[in-house]
């Protein structure tokens, strides 16, 4: 096949070219060219901008696109309504996060997406509106193509290359030793999908000009947070112990959920779905998932090439994992 890829160079995107380029099929990238430029030497790269300047894709034709990228209603339907007539088939990378309410567990993919707030943007993402315009964005493309699109919403993507650390954090922390502060529950359900997985199994149903919507996260059996850190303290060979506390601890010192501890959602936002997404039906149409040891040495392997002070967009700060870790004890100490 002969694909168009919008972006390509970042996480996901780099990895679907990898997939691509290795089941044989010629790759094409359309981006402005700011992020890993220097990457895949060897195939097309036409430049450009979404946002008005699609007039390098005029005059070319391609089996089919994957449209990494797509945040904007607006610029993702001037994307597929230029390519409308271009190419055969669609797919677009949209999110879980396109449903409306992760308050029960097993959402399939008939659950109701999520609609914007009054006030709302449809030209700023912002964390209340990525959902409902990500929502937007599926229904643009559909709009464009109809019966022609292949709609993907990934839970937490993870694995080399993830600029969120929000994954990253949790293997590196482990790998680092010591005492560990963990939150709340490690019977705490976690869904998460390896990127490689994710863009392998994508050229897959490329290839099957497969379409309609997938909710894509994953491992296919439960996988519970104490497990994911037990896997990584396995893995790492570290000699690091695990101190689960009270979400109400955490709560009460003021503790981030999600960012500054990844993968923790409080009980109390009533959001348990999140992380109990129904994908029976990707799984059924090939969706196939690595070994979570795989995944944790690759992070890791990735992770050690990077400088050590890099900036990291997730986890929480040693010195206030310390803070935290006397505060525990303390309180848990006997009078």
């Amino acid at each position: 096949m002969n694909l168009l890829i919008l972006g390509g160079t970042v996480f996901l995107g780099r990895h679907l070219v990898d997939a691509a380029l290795a089941r044989g099929h010629a790759v094409t990238l359309f981006n402005r060219g700011q992020h890993n430029p220097e990457l895949f030497p060897n195939i097309v790269k036409l430049r450009g901008n979404r946002d008005g300047d699609l007039a390098v894709l005029e005059g070319r034709r391609w089996d089919a696109v994957i449209d990494t990228c797509g945040f904007i209603p607006r610029i993702v339907r001037a994307s597929a309504e230029m390519l409308a007539d271009r190419v055969d088939h669609y797919t677009f990378i949209s999110s879980i996060s396109a449903l409306a309410d992760f308050s029960p567990r097993g959402l399939d993919e008939s659950a109701p997406v999520a609609q914007l707030k009054d006030g709302d943007s449809l030209e700023k993402v912002t964390e209340g509106s990525y959902g409902p315009l990500k929502a937007l964005c599926e229904q643009a493309v559909e709009q464009a193509m109809a019966h022609r699109t292949l709609v993907l919403r990934p839970g937490l993507i993870v694995g080399p290359h993830d600029p969120t650390d929000r994954f990253t954090y949790w293997p590196h922390r482990i790998a680092r030793g010591g005492e560990v502060l963990a939150p709340g529950d490690p019977n705490r359900l976690v869904q998460i999908i390896d990127a490689r997985d994710l863009a392998e199994w994508n050229i897959r149903m490329v290839e099957q000009k497969r379409t309609g919507i997938f909710n894509a996260t994953g491992p296919a059996d439960t996988l519970t947070m104490g497990q994911m850190l037990e896997d990584s303290r396995r893995v790492s060979g570290s000699d690091a112990r695990i101190t689960w506390v009270d979400e109400q601890f955490l709560l009460d010192a003021g503790v981030g959920a999600w960012i500054e501890v990844p993968l923790w959602i409080p009980e109390k936002e009533n959001e348990g779905g999140l992380m109990a997404i129904n994908c029976r039906k990707a799984i059924a149409a090939g969706l196939t998932f690595r070994p979570l040891a795989d995944t944790i040495r690759d992070t890791l392997a990735w992770d050690a090439t990077r400088p050590a002070d890099v900036a990291r967009r997730a986890g929480m700060k040693r010195e206030r994992e310390t803070e935290l870790q006397v505060m525990w004890h303390k309180q848990k100490a006997p009078l």
